[in-house]
This record gives C-alpha cells, sequence and structure tokens, in this order.
C-alpha cells in the first residue's frame, strides 16, 4: 500500500512542481491540497480505522491566501496552526511535517523547527532538496 503524502499550497505552480519532483519516489501516493483546514480533515480521516492508508508526511507552504467567500478569516489557517492542531494529538506528534515559506525573516527556519516543523525550506526552495529531506524522514 503506498504511503500518503500531501502537498499543502495554494499556488499551483508551487504543488506541480513538488508532485513531479516526488512522483518518482517508489511507494508513495501524492494529494495536493489548497488548504490547511483541508490538510487537518485529510490526515483525520486517514487516521481513521476504515481510512485505505493513513498520512506518511506533509510538505505545506506557511502562508495560504484565504479562499475568497470560502472561510471567515478567522477560520483560514496558515503552515503554523497545521503543525499546532496536528502535534496537539499524540497519534500525530511523529507526523513528519516539512513548511516552506517565502517570507524572508532570517529567524523564521528556527522558529519552524521550534513549533514542531521536521523541516524547513525558504523559497525559492530546491525540489530536489525538499524530496531528499522527505526520503530521510519517511525512512528513519
Amino acid at each position: 500500500m503506498p504511503k500518503l503524502v500531501l502537498i499543502v499550497e495554494d499556488s499551483d505552480a508551487c504543488a506541480e512542481t513538488l508532485q513531479i519532483a516526488l512522483e518518482s519516489l517508489p511507494g508513495l501516493e501524492i494529494r495536493i491540497l489548497p488548504s490547511a483546514n483541508d490538510a487537518i480533515r485529510a490526515v483525520r480521516e486517514a487516521a481513521s480505522s476504515d481510512a485505505a492508508n493513513e498520512v506518511a508526511a506533509i510538505i505545506t507552504d506557511l502562508n495560504m491566501h484565504r479562499a475568497e467567500g470560502l472561510y471567515h478569516e478567522a477560520l483560514t489557517l496558515d503552515g503554523f496552526d497545521l503543525i499546532h492542531q496536528l502535534r496537539a494529538e499524540p497519534r500525530f506528534a511523529r507526523l513528519p511535517i516539512l513548511l516552506i515559506s517565502g517570507d524572508t525573516d532570517p529567524r523564521l527556519p528556527t522558529r519552524a523547527l521550534q513549533q514542531g516543523a521536521n523541516a524547513f525550506f525558504a523559497k525559492p526552495y530546491s525540489p530536489s532538496a525538499v524530496r531528499r529531506k522527505l526520503e530521510q524522514l519517511l525512512c528513519s
């Protein structure tokens, strides 16, 4: 059964680039989701006893644009919110989460790791570097 990896990204181009980089890894099923809200729902559903397979890892953007008309601002989560909600549940404490951001704050990589991300990549990032880190996390 393939391992499910979620790409949580509101930019189609970024999501597709990551998908292409990961498709050559054997035994993975890649699913792209546009929001942290969707990712939390997918992780919880996949962890249910009747789901085909659980989520093995998440690659998420930090800042995702709000979907106009679909969510109130308070209901739209960012990458840190996604990490916090999943890490709050013991069953997801060890789920590998890779965070990607275009923010230029030099403290962000350290903050990402302190918040519970397993790795941080600044945009523009190397898709092959993300792939290598994902491989490392899935094999450990």
